[in-house]
């Protein structure tokens, strides 16, 4: 097992780098998942990751023992509990992070049952939380749009609980595009809307589509959809989180297909 004890060693100042910058995590494929539970999630759905990392902490650690020699023969990396808390993403470390290649999508077919699309999704914790919920309500395919946050950012990861790896997750999408030649409804989601999700028909082929947190979804794409919908919200708010309006809506379409 290797040892790293300064920051100044190449493979630890190429690591920090993965966790600091989505740039070069898109150009080098690879992501960093941040505790046994994101690292044991892609063991069971994709395989053995590129590295593991380690410090004295989760060495010790039982369940860490048995995912290291589940995933042998790679062998980990152990860094010092101060660099390892450097490179981890949370307030108090897990003890092992995972390098990754990135998983890519399959190319979506144009018979896709099911979909979400996100244009302009800004907060890592939303995006993951919307993919957890999309994978939870049994959606396959979610399209990001190029405004929105890393989808495999280490926070985003994090939010997501392990949902990435049952999911095909397409990046830099022109959602208008997809908008228009989608086989199905299209529905659209904003307050303004006369509509209520309630009643309207989330059966069959749909694409779900969820705007900015701000700034909601963009006139031209709200305008390719089939129908716009609004939750009812009876309380003096204005607005629901962009996580809480997907939710809301995707298990709608749960108890719609379940009735």
């Amino acid at each position: 097992m290797k040892k790293i004890t300064s920051a100044d060693n190449p493979r630890f100042k190429a690591l920090y780098k993965l966790l600091q910058s989505s740039r070069e995590r898109k150009q080098q494929g690879l992501s960093l998942l941040d505790g046994i539970h994101l690292v044991a999630a892609y063991r069971d759905h994709v395989g053995a990751p590129e590295q593991v990392v380690v410090n004295q902490s989760g060495l010790d650690a039982p369940e860490i023992k048995a995912l290291l020699d589940a995933i042998a023969p790679c062998a980990p990396l152990q860094l010092t509990d101060a660099l390892f808390k450097r490179l981890s993403s949370v307030a108090t470390p897990t003890g092992v992070i995972a390098v990754i290649k990135t998983p890519q999508p399959h190319a979506a077919s144009a018979d896709i049952d099911a979909c979400v699309m996100l244009e302009d999704i800004q907060d890592p914790g939303n995006l993951g939380s919307i993919m957890r919920t999309a994978a939870a309500a049994g959606i396959k395919h979610v399209f990001v749009s190029k405004g929105s946050v890393h989808a495999w950012s280490p926070r985003v990861l994090r939010a997501g609980m392990g949902a990435h790896f049952n999911l095909q997750i397409h990046e830099q999408c022109d959602l208008l595009q997809l908008a228009r030649a989608f086989e199905g409804k299209v529905i659209a989601t904003s307050h303004r809307a006369g509509k209520s999700v309630f009643d309207a028909d989330l059966t069959g082929k749909v694409a779900l589509l969820f705007g900015n947190e701000g700034a909601g979804l963009s006139d031209e794409l709200a305008n390719a959809a089939s129908v716009v919908v609004a939750i009812p919200m009876p309380g003096k708010v204005d607005s629901l989180n962009a996580a809480a309006a997907a939710a809301v809506c995707l298990f709608e379409r749960v108890r719609q297909l379940s009735g």
